[in-house]
Order: structure tokens, then C-alpha cells, then sequence
């Protein structure tokens, strides 16, 4: 089941119609407050579509509480009439999978929910191998004695497989906002982390490093 959040109707139309069309459940609500109160229910959707202009607050507000809960691998493709570079970034920046702005094409659409839907599927093969039991951590059945950082990098990696985490963004989910590091203190603290679970799991190199970009964890 698709889960579409968006206020304006013709819109909710067009999405429904054209996911339905191709075998896909789809359920609407035009609130943010509905959504969250559905979200907390079962079953769980495999995918959320959201606006970011709505009535009673930011689709993005929803997002972000999104990747910090039980739901934190649920894919999301953000709807918006805001198209700008800045926005987009912004989005993929708190949690969004998927930016697409208006208007869209309902192919296009169609394609990309197709798509998060296969890497979302792939997800548990990503992070085969790692176990985590509150601040314990292993690797292959081998402990990994991480320090509190390094346990932060890789559990904030291990939550959304496969997408880049820019070094921004690992710095306020690890360090906080009002921390005074720099994106140097990222990467000192990944190199640690790789040779940690080199010495565990020789054969594996799971963080990847994308230039200019970030990190992300790979199969």
C-alpha cells in the first residue's frame, strides 16, 4: 500500500489514478495530523508521497520525524511545487529518498515509486552481516569495539542503506548542530570505523565513499 499525502485533489487524482492503473493500493489523506495518525497504524505502507505545503504544517517536518522512528527505511518521494536546487537539497537533506517537483509527469511518477520499491526490497541484503543490540555491534558474529561516535556514523549508515549521507548531515545526526567540528572530523572518524570492520570482516569494505558528495553503506 502507497500512502499519498497531498492537499490539492486534481493532484491526489491524477497520482491515485495513474499508481492504481499499474496495481498499486493507494490510500489519500490531505492532513498532515491524518498521516501521522495512520502511520501509526497497521499495517504500515511501503511508500509515502508527500506534499510540503499543507494546511496544518511541513510535509518535511513529517519526514524528518519519520527517519528518527520505527519507519526510519520507509521510502518517501516528495511532491512540491517548489523546484529549486535549494529545495530539492533540502529535502533529500532530511530523509526524503525522492524529490520530484510540479509538475510532474505521472509516468515519471509511476517509475520512480517502482524503483524506491526495488531498492527498498534490497535493503536487508545491504546489511547482512551486522547486528545491533542497543550499543552493541557485530560484524559477521565478530564484536566491534566502537567508540561513541563511531557506533553513531555507522548506526545513522546502517538506517538508510544505500543513499549518500553527506558529511553535513553525518555531523548533526552524530556530533549536533551547535558542534564545533568540520566535515575533516567525518572523515577521521570513518577511516577509524573502516579499519574496524576491516579487522572484523576482512574481505568487506561496506562504507563507500562518494567525492564531493559523502558516504553510504554498500553491499
Amino acid at each position: 500500500m502507497i500512502l499519498l499525502l497531498e492537499d490539492d485533489p486534481a493532484i491526489a487524482d491524477t497520482v491515485a489514478f495513474a499508481l492504481r492503473r499499474e496495481g498499486f493500493v493507494v490510500e489519500h489523506v490531505a492532513w498532515l495530523s491524518e498521516a501521522r495518525g495512520r502511520l501509526r497504524t497497521a499495517p504500515a505502507p511501503e511508500l509515502l508521497i508527500l506534499d510540503i505545503g499543507l494546511p496544518d504544517g511541513h510535509g518535511l517536518d513529517l519526514c524528518r520525524e519519520l527517519r528518527a522512528g520505527p519507519l526510519q527505511h520507509l521510502p518517501v518521494i516528495v511532491l512540491s511545487a517548489r523546484s529549486e536546487e535549494m529545495d530539492r537539497v533540502l529535502g533529500l537533506e532530511l530523509g526524503a529518498d525522492d524529490y520530484l517537483a510540479k509538475p510532474f509527469s505521472p509516468r515519471e511518477l509511476v517509475a520512480r515509486v517502482r524503483a524506491l520499491l526495488r531498492r527498498a526490497q534490497a535493503v536487508p541484503a545491504a546489511v547482512t552481516g551486522f547486528s545491533v543490540d542497543g550499543t552493541r555491534v557485530s560484524l559477521d558474529g565478530r564484536p566491534l569495539n566502537l567508540t561513541k561516535l563511531e557506533l553513531g556514523l555507522l548506526t545513522h549508515l546502517l538506517r538508510a542503506p544505500q543513499r549518500i549521507h553527506s558529511r553535513d548531515t553525518l555531523l548533526d545526526a552524530v556530533w549536533g548542530s551547535s558542534a564545533e567540528s568540520t566535515d575533516r572530523t567525518v572523515d577521521t572518524h570513518i577511516k577509524t570505523l573502516r579499519a574496524k570492520l576491516r579487522e572484523a570482516a576482512p574481505a568487506r569494505d561496506p562504507i563507500k565513499t562518494h567525492r564531493g558528495l559523502g558516504y553510504s553503506l554498500e553491499p
